[in-house]
């Protein structure tokens, strides 16, 4: 049984505002996805890596996991035209080069670059115990809800929410199988992996996540992000 962390960096990234996709600008003088690749990379229990990449960017994408010294990346998969298309060009793609069924693969946005190993660590644990993982954090804000999004007469309990993050990690047999069959019911744009799994009547299972695993959408998360890499945490703090 190998574990197969498949990097989704499929998207433009449109809300950033920039000229290049998000998951290729550089940060301290290294491609966000660097980051993502380097700690999957480093990883003892991740064997192989595999991206899901923009088209026209793949060239790119070896040639950095070259100049890093990415040795575990052996498959890059073309994106689709949403991230439902992409993830399951991902792991469609990955039957069809040989992985098994048994694999588990951990799918993780390319622009969380700041996936710690303890979160792996505990997304394979996890899967390994349920048949899935969902990394998730608790929701520390009062939660309010709209229907215009400009007023609220009702909130919600925020003990009874999760906010979910990646990496989300299944069997290969299973993930391609939910893929196939959410197809068949006519769902074809799901927002991520665990939405597409509640979709189709069925169970996920969390695992730790960390409010440093942060989603580089917005060119405010960049700032976010460049804070996080030096930040030191206060021998005072636990």
């Amino acid at each position: 049984m190998a574990n197969i962390a498949l990097l989704i960096a499929g998207g433009s990234g449109a809300r950033m505002h920039q000229n290049i996709p998000k998951q290729f600008l550089t940060v301290n003088e290294r491609p966000v996805i660097v980051y993502t690749l380097e700690a999957f990379q480093n990883h003892p229990e991740i064997d192989e890596i595999a991206v899901v990449c923009i088209e026209d960017w793949e060239s790119v994408l070896w040639a950095y996991a070259n100049q890093f010294n990415i040795t575990k990346l052996k498959n890059v998969f073309s994106g689709g035209k949403n991230g439902q298309d992409s993830i399951r060009n991902g792991v469609y793609g990955l039957r069809d080069v040989g992985y098994d069924d048994k694999d588990i693969v951990l799918i993780h946005d390319a622009i969380r670059p700041m996936i710690s190993a303890d979160i792996i660590s505990d997304c394979i644990v996890t899967t390994k115990k349920h048949g899935c993982a969902i990394t998730v954090i608790p929701c520390a804000e009062a939660m309010m809800q709209t229907e215009d999004g400009e007023v609220s007469i009702g909130s919600y309990p925020r003990d009874n929410l999760k906010r979910t993050q990646t990496p989300q990690a299944f069997f290969l047999g299973d993930i391609c199988d939910l893929h196939k069959r959410a197809l068949e019911a006519g769902i074809t744009n799901s927002v991520a992996s665990c939405t597409l799994k509640i979709e189709m009547g069925e169970p996920v299972y969390f695992s730790a996540g960390s409010e440093k695993n942060i989603k580089l959408t917005t060119v405010e998360d960049i700032d976010i992000f460049k804070a996080l890499l030096v930040a030191k945490r206060s021998d005072w703090l636990k």
